[in-house]
Parts: structure tokens; sequence; C-alpha cells
């Protein structure tokens, strides 16, 4: 597997749109985690896990399966 930490921060969108086709591409032979705040990259990926704080000093741990949430949305 390979583990990406914010790799596309410094990427334009064009350039984003790029990185997250190869991502997709190369995900047929390698299994990626990767960290990102970019909703072109984030858009890409097949689950997404998020930390949130509903309070102060609580992270929460949020997982979707993105064709799960667009069969429930579509529904």
């Amino acid at each position: 597997f390979c583990m990406l930490d914010e790799v596309d921060a410094p990427l334009d969108d064009a350039n984003t749109t790029r990185y997250a086709r190869l991502i997709k591409e190369m995900s047929d032979r390698v299994q990626f985690i990767f960290i990102t705040h970019n909703k072109i990259t984030m858009e890409m990926a097949d689950h997404l896990m998020g930390v949130t704080m509903h309070e102060p000093g609580c992270s929460r741990l949020v997982s979707v399966d993105i064709d799960e949430a667009v069969a429930l949305a579509t529904a």
C-alpha cells in the first residue's frame, strides 16, 4: 500500500485533477491511503474517513462509503 499525506496541497485544480486520475489508475494495483483537504481529490475516493470534533476534547471518527452514499441520495 501507499500512504500520501497532503501531497496535493500545493497543486492547482488542473494538476490536482491529473494527480487524482493517476491515483485512480494505479488503485487497481496499489491500495492508497491519503490525507487531503482537497475536494477534487476526495471526489475520486471510494471511501472517506474523517475526524471531527463535536465537543471540545472529544474526537469522533466518521466513515463514508461513496457508492452507498450515492445510492442513498438517489433513492
